[in-house]
């Protein structure tokens, strides 16, 4: 099996877990749960945790999956799983960090990369501890 170099990446802390420079690739997933549902997201990102993801990605699409968001972490962090949560904005995240002031509270760093679909287009990848 050929072995292909790996490109020289700047190193970037994501809720305590290093990704990029020398360190090994980082298993990490997405929920396909209804954020809004927190129970259900809940208990799949503790399953994807207990399954190796090392960071596990939520979408924060609405208005309900942002305000539900404080809640899945904490529950999250009091089943004793540290695993970074990941918020994944869809177009209208700086709209819903604006209007829903309980759903910037967990998120301590944000970045803006651009969108696959559209240039005019940004995501927002937020990082819980």
């Amino acid at each position: 099996m050929a072995v292909c170099a790996r490109r020289k990446a700047v190193v970037v802390d994501v809720g305590g877990v290093p990704v990029g420079g020398d360190h090994p690739i980082v298993v990490q997933s997405m929920t396909n749960t209804d954020t809004a549902d927190v129970a259900g997201t809940v208990n799949q990102v503790m399953a994807l945790a207990a399954a190796g993801s090392e960071l596990v990605r939520v979408t924060v699409n609405t208005e309900h999956a942002a305000a539900a968001v404080p809640k899945i972490v904490e529950t999250v962090r009091l089943f004793g799983s540290r695993v970074p949560i990941i918020g994944d904005f869809h177009y209208n995240g700086h709209i819903l960090l604006k209007n829903i002031r309980s759903a910037r509270a967990p998120w301590p760093s944000t970045a803006s990369i651009p969108a696959t679909r559209t240039s005019a287009a940004r995501r927002t990848i937020i990082s819980a501890p």
